[in-house]
């Protein structure tokens, strides 16, 4: 959501050159205009507005899928008038989302059945997903709690400083205590043994970030479930994990197979993942799923009737568009794990091309890991005349968005700069942006300094010698006395 807010009055209306051959007067721009206009007129004025956005093959700073093959595209318009909650009027949409669900859960290796069905749901992104896992931690908490007899109205939630912003307004929305283990220099993720010492009969869940959106790296979840559950046996606490795989989900399945973080660790209960990221699907698509039925309360779902059928549904929304539902099984079933492997091996190889060409002209420091989401984070060796953001904003001369940003406490002093590697970004344009950033900073090189200057460094103090204590102080006492010798009266 975007808060909108009036600008000056001579910005008050919208002008076209094309569409003033159908509309004569301007349009109003925050009201809705008395009369009608041709449809060429309406498509016109917005075309000509929409120019001005940035290209969002270019736009490097986000994850999110910026093209699909031409034959899902079709798919996505066919079913773009059909509203997803209808399952009675599209149950093979709704089939395809069950499908999708169970793909997913057999990926991360959910202790199933032979014919055991998974259990989760298709949301709007990751942070709808974030919000249902959390409401059923938080449900299964109050239960027990409730039933032990003990109060259950203090629950927190266990995190990194550099969780994403969904987290947060998961504890502020559902009133629950968010603990962040604060990050520090060469360590931008959480440390899984200050997360656990956080831990204590109110903690819902510990959260572990699959894929940092600051540096792309992973949390250590196989150390942080050994350590919860030596906690555990001690305490007899039962505190799960929850995997915000929203960047890496579709990663490490297949880079990294033989990385333990998922369903394979018995204190993994939910975990969710982004399909409009690393799922190749446009914006609007994300999953949650579930180790079992048991970990998702029953008095969560709602059971309706009123579309033609009895529905189960655990959403934060009711109506929602299909095609991003279809748009997931499409890729799916199109690239298999054979597809998916090839797609993110050659991310990470032109990650690994960006990095090196950043590395050869000796100005930066890569704050990023080789092993994790494929982008490459990168600060300024020196600083001392300009720093990221001047880059990041000289760079949107050559059409490249490139964010620069400081890093949560305790490691606020770092900035960076980050660029994500999606599929569509290929080796060719990660050697053309190498040399577009050689001339940003050759540029800057012949600009004076907008840092206001160093404060000048304060004289260093040599802490003296014993004998020379001595003498200073024998020489205080000399002065000392003379003055009271030539005041006194003989």
């Amino acid at each position: 959501m975007v808060l909108s807010k009036a600008v000056s009055e001579s910005d008050m209306s919208v002008h076209s050159t094309f569409a003033s051959r159908y509309v004569r007067s301007s349009l109003p721009r925050y009201r809705m205009p008395e009369n009608s206009i041709p449809k060429e007129a309406a498509y016109q004025i917005i075309n000509d507005e929409l120019m001005l956005d940035g290209n969002p093959r270019l736009n490097l700073a986000s994850f999110v899928t910026t093209w699909m093959e031409p034959e899902c595209d079709k798919l996505i318009m066919a079913a773009i008038n059909k509203n997803y909650v209808d399952m009675d009027e599209y149950p093979v949409t709704t089939e395809l989302q069950n499908r999708c669900v169970n793909m997913i859960a057999h990926l991360f290796n959910a202790p199933l059945g032979e014919s055991e069905t998974a259990v989760g749901v298709g949301t709007v992104g990751s942070s709808e997903a974030i919000m249902l896992a959390g409401l059923a931690f938080k449900r299964r908490w109050q239960n027990k709690r409730r039933a032990e007899g003990k109060p259950f109205d203090k629950p927190n939630i266990v995190t990194g400083a550099n969780v994403q912003v969904c987290w947060e307004k998961f504890a502020r929305y559902f009133e629950v205590e968010l603990r962040e283990v604060k990050l520090r220099d060469g360590y931008y993720v959480m440390d899984p043994e200050k997360a656990v010492e956080m831990v204590d009969e109110n903690t819902i869940c510990v959260a572990a970030i699959l894929g940092s959106t600051l540096n792309g790296e992973f949390e250590d979840v196989k150390l942080l479930n050994d350590l919860l559950q030596a906690k555990n046996r001690e305490t007899r606490w039962e505190t799960p994990i929850h995997v915000d795989a929203a960047s890496g989900g579709f990663i490490a399945p297949f880079l990294y197979p033989d990385l333990e973080w998922d369903f394979r660790l018995p204190l993994v209960k939910s975990i969710n993942v982004s399909g409009h990221k690393y799922g190749l699907v446009y914006a609007g698509i994300g999953w949650c799923i579930w180790r079992s039925k048991e970990d998702l309360p029953e008095e969560l779902i709602f059971h309706i009737n009123y579309l033609g059928a009895d529905q189960p549904t655990f959403t934060l929304n009711f109506s929602k568009g299909s095609s991003q539902v279809i748009a997931q099984y499409y890729q799916l079933i199109r690239h298999g794990f054979e597809g998916y492997r090839n797609i993110m091996e050659n991310c990470h190889e032109n990650a690994m091309v960006l990095k090196e060409g950043l590395e050869k002209t000796g100005r930066f420091d890569i704050v990023s890991k080789d092993e994790g989401v494929p982008l490459v984070a990168f600060s300024l060796k020196d600083r001392s005349r300009h720093d990221e953001f001047e880059i990041s904003d000289m760079l949107r001369r050559f059409g490249w968005i490139v964010p620069a940003y400081t890093m949560p406490p305790d490691a606020q002093h770092v900035t960076v700069l980050r660029v994500v590697i999606r599929e569509e970004f290929s080796r060719t344009l990660a050697e053309r942006l190498v040399l577009d950033i050689e001339k940003v900073m050759y540029q800057l090189d012949a600009l004076p300094s907008r840092l206001p200057p160093p404060p000048p460094a304060a004289p260093l103090l040599r802490k003296k010698t014993e004998l020379e204590t001595q003498r200073s102080v024998t020489e205080a006492w000399k002065k000392f006395v003379l003055a009271k010798k030539t005041n006194g009266v003989c």
